[in-house]
């Protein structure tokens, strides 16, 4: 086998055999494929796609391009991942709210994906906070935590840690196989009994489509539940930001806040609640989804959920006094600046993958794998669908290096909000798939 014969498969839209992904899975792990290879790969399979069949066998030979896991603990091994979004640091929340319920969550998280933001550059603006450990450290964590929110090792699905990196440079972020493979390759290394997803819809997700959406729902579920690790997903509203931030510490600012009850984001609550219910009835914790977001909100109420996160923080290098500290140990940029309406009416539409890239701009994401990510920057107080603004009452504020960066990044916002008299409704919550 040869990885030109295999892009040269997909090219001629002929699905290879589950031999031939598994060869290249391997290829990808070992560094046998080139980046360009692996370039090329991703983008036949975006345009080419690779059927049922083929997604199954590609996830199953990431998978097993690395180490699976195994574990001997007294409750469920439980984990949650979203396909992404803007403002969305569900993550921070809930698995240390499932742990205070009685769940294991080894949380492999990734960095920020195109306009997206990443779960590991937020964690990581937390000064000390390392998200890179050895499979053997991430066991104790967990079993002495209840949870630990961390990158991959180099020992589970490696072929997935490669080609991640490649997709969100060469513009081949957006297919279902691809995302599927990406997600439960990890997912299913790392030993899951139960799993719930948030597919993202609206102009913020990666597919914006109801359709799209659902077919990565079903697709996800299905995939899943076919390797034996039982699976829900909800597909979510992403038509603007879950929370009235974008960047790393403006959103892990949100969490605390949500976390220690010193002011509570709904639609953050919410969301947290509602996957947090569907993973402890999945893992025998709740007697049904209902029971299971009770049991959640209780966790976030008592502060149990804050104390666990704290521990978390503690282990993995953070300040051990950060639920106690956080406003005065997250970094902050040098220049804030008010983004005025320029007319008075309500927010009737935000482009939320626009906001995403404006947050990319000024340098809280990445455009090439090797940019480093400014953890200060973004957006906040960002005003909501429905909202009332004018120029007395800004429709957001800029965290910027520099004047200039805050002042194109202003225009840019500015560009993806439209203003008018009256907004839609929409629910956060669409479609439940599984």
């Amino acid at each position: 086998m040869d990885a030109r014969g295999i892009i040269a498969r997909l090219r001629d839209r002929r699905p290879p055999s589950a031999e031939e992904l598994a060869w290249f899975a391997q290829g990808l792990a070992s560094g046998e494929v080139t980046d360009a290879q692996a370039g090329a790969f991703a983008m036949a399979v975006c345009l080419n796609g690779l059927g049922e069949a083929g997604r199954v066998a590609l996830t199953r030979a990431m998978r097993d391009s690395g180490m699976t896991l195994s574990w001997d603990l007294p409750g469920p091994v439980l984990d949650k991942h979203s396909t992404g979004g803007v403002g969305d640091c569900v993550s921070l929340l809930l698995a240390p709210a499932l742990a205070a319920c009685g769940a294991y969550v080894p949380m492999i998280s990734g960095r920020g994906l195109g306009h997206t933001g990443g779960t590991l550059d937020k964690l990581e603006a937390i000064p000390g906070y390392t998200t890179q450990v050895s499979v053997e450290r991430l066991q104790r964590l967990v079993a002495d935590i209840g949870c630990a929110i961390v990158g991959a090792s180099a020992e589970i699905a490696p072929a997935d840690r490669r080609l991640y990196a490649i997709r969100d440079v060469t513009g081949t972020v957006e297919s279902i196989d691809l995302i599927t493979a990406s997600i439960l390759s990890k997912k299913l290394a790392a030993g899951l009994e139960a799993l719930v997803l948030d597919v993202k819809v609206g102009s913020g997700a990666f597919l914006a489509g109801m359709d799209e959406a659902e077919a990565l729902a079903r697709a996800l579920v299905t995939t899943a539940q076919g390797a034996g690790c039982m699976t829900r997903a909800l597909i979510t509203d992403m038509d603007e930001p879950l929370i009235a931030a974008a960047g790393n510490a403006l959103e892990v600012i949100e969490v605390m806040e949500t976390l220690t009850g010193t002011a509570v984001t709904t639609r953050l609550w919410d969301l947290t609640v509602a996957l947090g219910g569907e993973a402890l009835a999945l893992g025998g914790l709740a007697a049904d989804a209902e029971d299971g977001a009770g049991r959640i909100a209780r966790a976030l109420e008592s502060g149990q959920a804050a104390e666990i996160f704290g521990e978390m923080v503690s282990a993995l290098g953070g300040p051990i006094d950060f639920v106690e500290r956080w406003p005065d140990r997250l970094p902050a940029a040098p220049v804030v600046m008010e983004v005025p309406a320029p007319v008075e009416g309500v927010v009737t539409r935000i482009d939320t993958r626009a906001v995403g890239e404006v947050v990319v701009a000024l340098g809280g994401g990445r455009r090439k794998e090797t940019d480093r990510v400014n953890p200060s920057v973004g957006l906040s107080e960002i005003a909501a669908v429905g909202e009332e603004v004018s120029p007395d009452l800004p429709v957001a504020r800029v965290h910027a290096a520099s004047q200039d960066d805050a002042e194109a990044a202003a225009r840019a916002l500015l560009a993806a909000i439209e203003i008018g008299s009256e907004a839609p409704e929409r629910p956060l919550i669409h479609r439940r798939i599984g």
